[in-house]
């Protein structure tokens, strides 16, 4: 064909063109589907841009016969280059000539590409003329497309008659068209061969507007190598099976080529190439990313690679044409055997794959995931997959072939794309069973992979429940792309297996476990199961598990039981034996969760148990075998009470697993060990309890659910394990009670024991009869020998629990909440019983030890407070319950106070009485419950919490102990803390600790006896006897020797009980008694000698006078005569200036006081006066002098008793008038006023 046709209709350019055949903007222009990944990220969650040739509909339209773009080319003309064309007649005429304009724009992208210029300021112009040279090459191919589908006819038979030029150019068109697109794929040539730096264009992370030539080059690229597929297969298309030849490429090569024979080696190429791009891909990639990174550059090339899998799959229908699977295997095969090779292109030449198996499994299952797609471009999950079972059947007996040596990190990937290929396609036993021939003799390895440390360590599980979570993890239906460093390959081929069967069944309706059955059981005999190891052990129950959970549990469960009496126990060691029982509890699991009874299994695993209790119970001395037997132990407990957690309505004769092995066992235990099986028996006593309850009323609200047992089944199984409970675990927690350092866990097994006899009356035992709930109360929450822990953490979880609060309230158990409030009196006093004297010997744990306890005793302070009785109290005390104390100490403190408060409001006796009794029923036996303070002499904070709860007890119950049914408890309060023997021994001292707890408690003390004295008539002279010693004992034990010793005076617990701001009649009997005693004891002068601490006693008799502003009678009549007696003996300027300021405050309390209180201070001057002038006239003087300053009435009062002294001491004398003497007798009258002076002149007229 020429290329000069002198009658051509479509000139290049053309001189006829009118103003109404000219076309729009370029924007106007037709924008035909193109490959773009520069809209990524605006697709709106599609895999692919709404322009491309997926997302526009293209393809659909291609498969479908349809016209590719039927609302296009409807006008007369067409742009093209920058030509106007004919529309209809274009591509006939000006075939060579169009396609050379094509490559023409194609060289000129392409030197673009090759400037490379990094001049940002023209990139935006270099972007627009190669996105304009693209889009005129995509709008000539599309053109292309359309002219054939609407214009090309079939070639008809030739006859005689000549043809019109344009008809003979039309007639030749389909040769010329496959002449051409050869040229033109030989003129791009293959994708690999491109420059790096043009294929570096499909990894640009750019996503803006602006990108370089060669971005557009390599998508131009693409778009030609599609548009070529797409043109063939319109051509054969419309050409109606007739075989287009290329007469022309014939003629001058010799060779064939035909539309036919284009098509097939353009896909063959294209599929090479996009597979040498996969492998540059696949040298980056990482085992462990191999799922989550795809061989895909860009979404272009996850188009063009669905575009060709929808074409030829299409065709393999619609042709009997090679499937792509077929295809893609053919270049596979090749390139496992280094010979992948089409039409002179060698994959292992163009790029070197050194893990070609690898390669093969990742693409194949990147490529499967494609088939989603359907011809929109949208996802079908649904979508019917072509399955590709040969080539992977292949790939797996290659990658299980033991002489290859593959290592486990490669098998992990190749099997979790075998996974994810099984999730798409059909069911393959095969897979099955020719990995299931590698796996079987690979039992015992660990399938772990070195260098990932510890995530690549495939563990064996630690509990039964734990190897069944691995089992149900396996055989779920979840797809997950992180199986690489989670799972081994061992676990990945039970989840293939388990996927398989399951889909299998879907399908088919039948069990695919019938087909495989024997391959599998067939793998195992005597020989092999006495080779497993731990970890063969482990990968055998894994297996069987699985199968168990998904087919026939009980014949798999027997196969297993069969298989396992293989191994004696002497051939195996602890770790295996401890694994297999772990084995037998995750079968029950399996069975518990189907609903199904586990008698026949239970009875063997529990006999086991049996014996091996009874040797660890006989095994005393070595340790090393009872370690290995705990080991045994451990794993029975831990299975058993994962039994009892997973069964919802414990009918499946659960009861079997309770059998006497344990009554064996808890005597032999050692602390940790006693604490795990406490554990299990909290757990087990808890479903029981809650199981028990739910039965009942299930049945009772009718619920229908089918696996719900029959109420008596139920009934029937629940006293079968509650008698098994108190049967081989009470007995022994009984014996435990009275232990001094019992097991944390025992409280809360009694009190789980406890609430087990409210649900379940009948089945305690029968020396807890016919109460069992008050006896079990009795033995582990009320009695004063149990240990405070044991009480308050037992008592604390059964007064929380409402029905048990029920039960007490009935006839019967009138007396539970003063016995509970006992208890917790107890507990609060005896903190610090068993804490070492010395703060420094106490260790870690045991401070653990005892901030756990305060916890515990914490809550049940709370719960103190929420009985009844104590809430009535407090209310009646009109103490809120906002303002309950959280402390243990303070609230037992406020609760004290609030029973003396509502003790000290009633009236009527009988009330009286009552309260009375209650009180001293809350109380108890206090003194019994501080008795290991004084025994261990502390420690220190248990002395001061002793004396200081006593201490607020004897002050604010004190008309409670003033009663004649308290009064033995008084006095054993008074003689055991305050006037214990060793106070009165001289050879011993109190100690320190004791001594320091007395001086911060005393003043309760003090004033509660008062109190009492004040009350009592009964015993009230012997409690007025104690209280006089007590004040005798201390008094001098906590004065200081000097007033400026410390600690000082002003901290004296005395003087802090005799200034108590209530200034009640109790306070002045206090008074009273000790000026008595001070009088008595500490103011007395032996001859003219001083009594000891002179000093000191005045200073604190000074602190007592300022700090009351008052002065009583018997202060003037006891203590001032010894104040004047120091100011006239002793010469100390201390003890005088603080007899002085006595003396002065007496008076001017006096002088406010009644009448009476000055004539006692008269009449106490006057015997002084009389005493003392005669002898210490001077002294005298100077006082009266003193106190002439401070009430010069009293000393004129005294005149005529000083003047008669004077006479008298004259008199006595003999010696006629004392001169002296007088002459300071006229000093101290000078001071006195009119009187003064009226007795100076009775002197002189006597004198004269």
């Amino acid at each position: 064909m020429t290329d000069d046709f002198s009658g051509s209709l479509t000139p290049p350019v053309s001189p006829y063109l009118t103003p109404s055949l000219e076309i729009e903007d370029r924007e106007d222009c037709i924008r035909p589907p193109y490959f773009s990944c520069a809209a990524d990220y605006r697709n709106g969650g599609k895999a692919f841009s709404s322009e491309s040739y997926l997302g526009s509909g293209s393809v659909k339209r291609l498969l479908l016969r349809l016209d590719p773009s039927p609302t296009d080319y409807e006008t007369d003309t067409v742009e093209m280059f920058g030509f106007q064309w004919v529309t209809e007649i274009a591509l006939v005429e000006s075939t060579r000539l169009l396609f050379g304009l094509l490559r023409q724009q194609i060289y000129k992208l392409e030197k673009l590409a090759q400037a490379n210029s990094c001049d940002f300021g023209q990139a935006a112009s270099i972007h627009h003329e190669a996105e304009d040279i693209r889009q005129q090459c995509i709008e000539f191919l599309h053109y292309v497309k359309v002219f054939i589908f609407r214009y090309l006819e079939p070639q008809k038979s030739l006859d005689d008659k000549p043809l019109h030029p344009y008809e003979e150019h039309e007639a030749q068109l389909p040769s010329v068209l496959v002449e051409e697109l050869y040229a033109l794929t030989l003129y791009i040539g293959h994708l690999c061969e491109l420059p790096s730096n043009i294929l570096r264009a499909f990894t640009m992370q750019n996503q803006g507007k602006v990108f370089p030539p060669s971005w557009h080059l390599i998508h131009l690229h693409l778009d030609i190598h599609w548009s070529v597929l797409e043109i063939l297969h319109i051509l054969g298309e419309k050409m109606l099976g007739q075989v287009v030849y290329a007469h022309q490429f014939v003629n001058i090569t010799g060779e064939n080529l035909t539309n036919i024979s284009l098509l097939e080696n353009h896909c063959g190429n294209l599929i090479c190439d996009l597979i040498s791009l996969s492998v540059i891909r696949y040298t980056k990639v990482r085992p462990s990313e191999a799922l989550s990174s795809p061989p895909f550059s860009c979404t272009c090339i996850k188009e063009l690679w669905t575009l060709l899998i929808q074409l030829l799959d299409h065709r393999h229908k619609g042709c009997d044409t090679e499937s792509f699977w077929s295809w893609l295997n053919k270049i596979l095969n090749g390139l496992l055997q280094g010979t992948g090779s089409i039409e002179g292109i060698n994959v292992c030449e163009v790029v070197q794959c050194k893990d070609t198996l690898g390669f093969c499994w990742w693409i194949i299952t990147h490529l499967a995931l494609l088939y989603h797609f359907d011809r929109n471009g949208n996802l079908e999950e649904k979508k019917q997959m072509g399955a590709n079972w040969s080539f992977v059947e292949k790939l797996l007996k290659k990658c299980t072939h033991t002489q290859d040596g593959i290592l486990e990190d490669q098998l992990r990937m190749h099997l979790q794309c075998c996974l994810i290929q099984c999730g798409i396609w059909d069911t393959n036993l095969s897979v099955v069973t020719i990995l299931w021939e590698y796996y079987s003799k690979c039992l015992n390895s660990s399938f772990n992979i070195p260098w990932l440390g510890l995530k690549g360590l495939v563990n064996v599980s630690k509990t039964p429940f734990s190897m069944l979570e691995v089992v149900k993890k396996l055989c779920s239906d979840s797809q997950t792309t992180d199986l690489y460093e989670s799972e081994s390959s061992y676990h990945i081929f039970l989840r293939i297996f388990a996927h398989l069967m399951m889909k299998g069944k879907e399908s088919s309706g039948t069990h695919p476990w019938k087909q495989i059955k024997g391959r599998i059981y067939s793998k195992f005999h005597q020989r092999r199961m006495q080779e497993l190891s731990v970890v063969g052990l482990q990968n055998f129950f894994s297996l069987f598990l699985m199968l168990a959970s998904l087919t026939e549990p009980e014949d798999i469960t027997s196969r297993v039981l069969d298989l396992l009496d293989f191994l004696s126990p002497a051939s195996i060691s602890t770790a295996q034996r401890a694994l297999i029982w772990q084995g037998y509890f995750a079968f029950l699991l399996t069975y518990v969760e189907k609903n199904m009874d586990i008698s026949v299994l239970a009875e063997k695993l529990s006999h086991g148990f049996r014996e091996t209790a009874k040797e660890f119970l006989v095994m005393k001395h070595d340790y090393t075998q009872k370690q290995a037997l705990w080991t045994l132990l451990s794993t029975y407990i831990d299975g058993a009470q994962e039994v009892f957690e997973t069964s919802c309505y414990l009918h499946l004769s659960e009861e079997k697993l309770l059998n006497d092995g344990f009554s064996m066992l808890l005597p032999a235990c050692q602390h940790s060990e006693l604490g795990t099986v406490l554990h299990f028996l909290q757990t087990a006593l808890a479903r029981l309890r809650d199981v028990h309850k739910g039965s009942s009323q299930g049945h009772r609200s009718g619920t229908s659910d089918l696996h719900v047992p029959p109420l008596y089944v139920a009934k029937e199984h629940h006293q079968a394990i509650a008698s098994a409970l108190w049967k081989n675990f009470f007995p022994y927690l009984k014996s435990l009670r009275l232990s001094q350092t019992p097991p944390p866990e025992l409280a809360d097994a009694t009190a789980g024991f406890t609430l087990l006899a409210v649900d379940m009356l009948g089945t305690a035992p029968s020396d807890l009869q016919p109460h069992p709930v008050l006896t079990m109360m009795q033995l582990f929450g009320w009695d004063d020998m149990v240990c405070t822990q044991l009480v308050s953490r037992y008592l604390g979880y059964l007064l929380h629990n409402s029905e048990l609060s029920e039960t007490l309230s009935g006839p019967g158990y009138a007396s539970y909440q003063a016995l509970s409030v006992r208890s917790w009196f107890r507990c609060v006093l005896q903190i610090f019983v068993d804490r070492p004297a010395e703060i420094f010997a106490r260790t870690e744990s045991e401070k653990s030890v005892g901030k756990t306890h305060m916890k515990h005793l914490g809550e049940l302070t709370r719960l103190i407070f929420k009985l009844p009785e104590v809430e009535s109290i407090l209310s009646k005390a009109q103490v809120e319950p906002s303002s309950y104390k959280q402390d243990p100490k303070s609230a037992l403190v406020q609760f004290i106070k609030a029973t003396g408060k509502v003790y000290s409001g009633l009236h009527m006796l009988p009330e009286k009485s009552a309260m009375v009794s209650k009180t001293l029923e809350y109380l108890g036996d206090v003194i019994k419950y501080i008795k290991p303070y004084f025994k261990k002499k502390g420690p220190p904070e248990g002395l001061q919490l002793a004396y200081s709860v006593i201490g607020c007890l004897m002050k604010h119950w004190a008309l409670i102990l003033a009663t004649s049914k308290a009064q033995q408890l008084l006095f054993r309060i008074i003689d055991f803390l305050l006037l214990p023997h060793a106070l009165f021994q001289q050879d011993k001292a109190l100690p320190t600790a004791m001594l320091s707890a007395i001086r911060e408690s005393l003043p309760l003390f003090l004033q509660g006896l008062c109190a009492i004295c004040c009350q009592s008539q009964a015993q009230g002279a012997y409690v007025k006897q104690q209280l006089r010693n007590i004040i005798q004992q201390y008094f001098g034990r906590f004065l200081p020797a000097s007033p400026s010793s410390v600690p000082s005076i002003a901290n004296n617990p005395i003087l802090q009980a005799l200034c108590d701001s209530t200034n009640s009649p109790h306070i002045s009997y206090l008074r009273k008694a000790f000026v008595q005693v001070l009088s008595e004891n500490y103011l007395q002068f032996k001859g003219q000698a001083p009594p000891a601490r002179l000093a000191s006693v005045l200073s604190f008799l000074l602190h007592v006078f300022q700090r009351t502003k008052n002065t009583d009678t018997f202060d003037v009549e006891l203590l001032l005569p010894s104040v004047l007696k120091c100011l006239v003996l002793v010469n100390e300027p201390q003890v005088r200036k603080l007899s002085t300021e006595i003396l002065q405050h007496v008076v001017e309390n006096c002088r406010m006081a009644p009448e009476e209180s000055a004539a006692q201070l008269a009449s106490v001057l006057r015997d002084f006066v009389q005493e003392y002038s005669t002898i210490y006239d001077h002294q005298v003087y100077n006082i009266l002098t003193t106190l002439t300053g401070i009430d010069q009435s009293l000393v004129v009062s005294l005149i005529p008793t000083i003047t008669q002294s004077l006479k008298n001491s004259e008199h006595k004398q003999g010696l006629g008038r004392n001169t002296v003497q007088r002459e300071a007798y006229r000093r101290l009258l000078s001071h006195l006023g009119e009187s003064g002076q009226s007795e100076i002149l009775k002197l002189e007229i006597d004198e004269s």
